[in-house]
């Protein structure tokens, strides 16, 4: 079988920690698991920009979208560049230059103590938000009039095509309907952003017919939308949205689950087998405790989850995910989300247990290490394909958080 590529980006501030331990980790897999896959380590991100002005050079570009099957991505933001050149290359070159319409974000809390909500547990929190993410205000259209003066006009227009808005609506009802699901929400502004959004509204209405009466299509204001998931998560299990409302709701849903530095993130061509997809834990760069080993590993570690899963590897994602369950659990973890351990420690934590859990498969009594709520896949559900598309199952908890600057993300 011919190994999958998978190219390695670590950016700027924690990135490059918390990918060090993805790859650790992707490493460890390839090793007890003889996945097939090829580690490919790039040098992109602010020191690079810095030392040579590169950014996203086009030969790279191409080389990923022919070679390779996923990218692991750290984090991008750096104070030294403050116009994040850089970022918006590397970002935007693949969510938009490879066309992964889908930012799939899983929000699952992994424990009880990590819900911030009063007389909430982490059963009530496990849901995905399906954000479009090539379109919207992100696409970078508009422009500034009589800078610096008091007549200064600034416009950023927010763009909506009926094929993006259609395809990502399409996306979270097939999830929905491969996951057994019965209602898939959708939030915007169609009272407030009457053109746009009435488009967003009337196509929802007409793709929700489409899966009636097993699946239904229920519209909820973005204003209600974050304050229905403070009163009660738990009726959410399937959200889809545009770039813009993606971005700031799917922040929410990570605090609910316990903080960004739990959070994971793929960003896919939902119907396309063999297009490369990217993968990205949520936090930001956080330059402010970069080098100082105290980031939280978990959001990166949770990330090579879904990365093996869209690769075919479901078993290996619910391991990592009951192996970070466990760490959190027995406070094996950084004190974001309780613990006392650096970045490393809690990784390795994770790592061991990972071996433990398959030499207990090994000797036919692991099953019981993996986590209650992680129940086997079905074979229909193993993949993501044109027909069934799905990203892996949701997970996560809490935080890394990034002070300015950070680039979209």
């Amino acid at each position: 079988m011919k190994a999958a590529k998978i190219a390695l980006i670590g950016g700027d501030g924690i990135g490059p920690e918390v990918v060090r331990e993805g790859k650790l980790l992707l490493e460890l897999l390839r090793e007890e698991r003889n996945l097939p896959i090829e580690l490919w380590e790039l040098d992109l991100g602010a020191e690079r920009y810095l030392r040579d002005g590169t950014t996203f050079p086009p030969e790279v570009r191409v080389a990923i979208q022919r070679e390779c099957a996923a990218v692991l991505l750290g984090a991008l933001g750096d104070p030294r560049v403050p116009g994040m050149e850089h970022a918006r290359d590397i970002i935007f070159g693949m969510r938009q230059g490879y066309d992964l319409f889908a930012n799939v974000r899983p929000c699952r809390a992994l424990s009880d103590r990590l819900v911030p909500l009063k007389g909430r547990a982490a059963r009530d929190v496990d849901f995905v938000v399906f954000r479009e993410n090539t379109e919207g205000i992100y696409v970078g259209m508009g422009g500034q009039f009589k800078r610096g003066t008091p007549d200064e006009v600034a416009i950023n227009e927010d763009v909506n095509t009926r094929k993006g808005v259609e395809r990502i609506i399409r996306a979270a009802f097939e999830y929905a309907r491969a996951h057994g699901h019965d209602t898939v929400h959708m939030a915007d502004k169609s009272n407030a952003m009457r053109h746009a959004h009435e488009l967003w509204l009337r196509v929802f209405d007409q793709v929700s017919r489409e899966y009636a009466p097993g699946i239904k299509g229920k519209h909820v204001y973005v204003d209600a939308l974050c304050l229905y998931l403070i009163q009660d998560p738990s009726q959410f299990r399937v959200i889809v949205t545009n770039n813009l409302f993606g971005d700031i709701v799917t922040d929410l849903g990570a605090a609910l689950q316990g903080g960004l530095g739990m959070a994971a993130s793929a960003n896919v061509h939902g119907s396309e087998r063999g297009r490369v997809a990217m993968f990205e834990p949520v936090h930001g760069s956080a330059p402010d405790i970069a080098g100082k080993g105290v980031a939280n590993p978990f959001a990166c570690l949770l990330t090579v989850g879904l990365l093996l899963a869209h690769l075919g590897y479901p078993e290996e994602e619910r391991i990592i995910e009951a192996a970070v369950a466990r760490a959190i659990d027995g406070q094996q973890c950084t004190r974001d989300v309780g613990g006392a351990l650096g970045t490393q420690a809690a990784a390795a934590w994770v790592r061991e247990e990972i071996r433990r859990t398959f030499r207990a498969l090994r000797l036919g009594h692991g099953r019981e290490r993996l986590a209650p709520r992680c129940a086997p896949l079905s074979d229909s559900e193993r993949c993501w394909s044109p027909r069934r598309w799905r990203p892996p199952r949701p997970r996560r908890p809490r935080k890394n958080r990034s002070p300015s600057p950070s680039p979209p993300r």
